[in-house]
């Protein structure tokens, strides 16, 4: 009996382009084929899935036909309420097998696998999602080892179904491991990772494909399955990009657009001086974020890179525009780091091409890397030469560590890369558009926000 897969991953709301590819699934699909997805379908930055709490994701996925989802890390960064939300009120499953609670119980809506009929053909579908470590406790959630879980859920349906699907939501090279170490798996469609195959590899008797990222291409896969075989008859990927937008996913999104506004739009505080924002210059919503990482954790400096906002605020706050203005999940983080790299990161924040320089790294959803911002720290500089630097009016002592309140973008020394030389860090569970909301409506710390931290010492000739 023959079978057909189409299967996409990582769109992470590129509906654009999803709308393309859901052109092309229509004309792909029959009742000989089946609509899979890898994860990382719903990323948060979009509108649209704030401002319903993820269901306008559900929405188009049930459009196009899907018959399953396998949980990537992007459904789980708003947390499980968000992803409980989403699941039970999904007609396709969303499915994980390594996914639990912190405290073990199940996550309500999340299935560990699940058996589809499909012309008399038994599909078991499974899958993982991906380890994210510090994150996984902090954001509710237990996430165990993926081949152990998935060999587990094979093993316990074994005899039930014609042929096995892995939805893995883990990577490439990974699932080339994941077919080697195991055998009986008919098929791994791959994510996570973002890898475009030409055309589908097999390994240990495994078909493994993967369709790269953002819905520019669509993965197609063809099999024959008999009693005691699944072969391979042909496979592909294809671009959407000369594809027409399908008009009932344009649809969707419009009316889940002005769901989500009426819902976000609400103003929730006026701001008591406008909160501008600049990627090179010394601005005050930028310092303000500074200030407020460095409130939360109580430590000696705050820092953060101006590129993780795109915006300013100059009247209100509304959810919207903290969505619009800092898009990127990404935590309130405290770290310990020795004078010396501070010195050096700041010293390369004067150096335009590294805060105009590609932002993109996990969890940024800015453009450019953008100027270090400080709290508790004085630097005097000339030119693009960083000269003293004062830390809570004292001088800066390269060889001691310093607490510092900052991101995990800037953890990992994404940008800076001598802000990597640190220890003892921790995360907190909110996003840093979360800190913008918390201290904005403050008078004190929207007054000091524009206080001059970098002060240069060049002769201005007028």
């Amino acid at each position: 009996m023959k079978l057909n897969i189409i299967h996409t991953n990582d769109i992470h709301s590129h509906f654009e382009n999803y709308s393309k590819a859901v052109s092309l699934i229509r004309d792909y699909m029959d009742g000989n084929t089946l609509l899979l997805d890898g994860g990382d379908f719903a990323d948060f930055k979009s509108i649209e899935l704030q401002g319903t709490r993820g269901v306008a994701a559900v929405k188009l996925l049930e459009s196009a036909g899907y018959s399953a989802i396998t949980i990537g890390n992007n459904e789980l960064f708003n947390g499980i309420d968000t992803l409980e939300h989403m699941a039970t009120n999904s007609t396709l499953p969303f499915i994980s097998c390594n996914l639990t609670r912190v405290n073990g119980d199940p996550i309500v809506g999340v299935k560990s696998s699940v058996i589809l009929h499909h012309n008399g053909l038994r599909v078991f579908v499974t899958g993982a999602s991906p380890d994210l470590q510090d994150f996984n406790e902090l954001m509710g959630f237990a996430i165990s080892d993926y081949k152990q879980a998935i060999e587990e859920e094979i093993k316990k349906h074994r005899g039930d179904y014609d042929l096995c699907v892995v939805l893995n939501h883990v990577g490439t090279e990974a699932d080339l491991e994941l077919a080697e170490a195991i055998d009986g798996i008919d098929v791994i469609l791959s994510a996570h990772d973002h890898v475009l195959y030409d055309e589908a590899k097999v390994v240990n008797g495994t078909i493994i494909n993967s369709a790269g990222n953002y819905g520019e291409h669509i993965g197609i896969i063809e099999l024959e399955i008999t009693e005691t075989s699944v072969e391979l008859l042909a496979s592909s990927t294809i671009s959407t990009a000369k594809a027409q937008q399908d008009e009932e996913i344009l649809d969707i999104l419009k009316a889940s657009k002005v769901e989500a506004i009426n819902q976000l739009s609400k103003p929730l505080y006026a701001v008591d001086k406008p909160l501008w924002h600049d990627v090179l210059e010394e601005n005050p919503l930028s310092n303000l974020i500074a200030d407020g990482l460095r409130d939360r954790f109580s430590s000696e400096i705050g820092l953060i890179n101006s590129g993780i906002a795109n915006a300013g605020i100059i009247q209100f706050v509304s959810e919207k525009k903290l969505i619009e203005i800092c898009p990127s999940p990404l935590n309130p983080t405290y770290f310990e780091i020795q004078g010396k790299f501070l010195k050096e990161a700041l010293q390369d924040s004067l150096d335009s091409s590294v805060c105009m320089a590609d932002g993109r790294g996990p969890g940024f959803r800015g453009k450019y890397v953008g100027r270090l911002h400080v709290s508790g720290v004085e630097i005097e500089y000339d030119g693009g030469t960083v000269g003293s630097i004062r830390v809570n009016n004292e001088p800066l002592d390269e060889e001691r560590w310093y607490s510092v309140a900052s991101s995990d973008y800037l953890l990992r020394g994404s940008g800076y890369q001598a802000l990597a030389n640190n220890r003892n860090y921790l995360y907190q569970p909110d996003e840093i558009k979360d800190v913008i909301r918390e201290y904005a409506k403050k008078k004190e710390y929207v007054s000091q926000s524009y206080e001059t931290r970098w002060k240069s010492t060049s002769t201005v000739v007028s």
